[in-house]
């Protein structure tokens, strides 16, 4: 039996905000739903990832931020870089590691986020 990993819940403060934001950084916005009183759920997908984030109202205990770091894992540091600066994103500079090279940046939550980049992934 498989066990995959395929939705990470976020606490935001306005759905909105972070459904524009998230949409500006390149996510698809897969589900945008009111199922019932008080409860709103969006769900939204990076590209060519098989796991999605959600948030929304009434889905998620807890004040913004309070899921730690999500990583991102990407083919090219540096582009991945231009991309979040093109969309407005506060992004760091790359942080060059010997394991991996990073990227950093939060969502208007406080969400924080990880880019990653694997050398010895790529170049052979």
């Amino acid at each position: 039996m498989d066990w995959t990993l395929e939705v990470a819940f976020l606490p935001v403060t306005d759905v909105d905000r972070a459904k524009e934001f998230y949409t500006r950084v390149g996510f698809h916005p897969d589900h945008d739903a009111s199922p019932g009183d008080g409860v709103r759920f969006v769900q939204m997908t990076p590209p060519g990832s098989g796991c999605s984030i959600a948030f929304g109202t009434g889905i998620v205990d807890g004040p913004p931020s309070n899921v730690g770091a999500l990583m991102l894992c990407v083919s090219d540091i540096r582009a991945a870089r231009q991309h979040l600066v093109d969309a407005g994103v506060d992004v760091s500079e790359v942080d060059v590691q010997q394991w991996g090279h990073f990227v950093y940046f939060d969502d208007p939550d406080g969400n924080h986020w990880n880019v990653q980049y694997l050398p010895y992934r790529f170049e052979n």
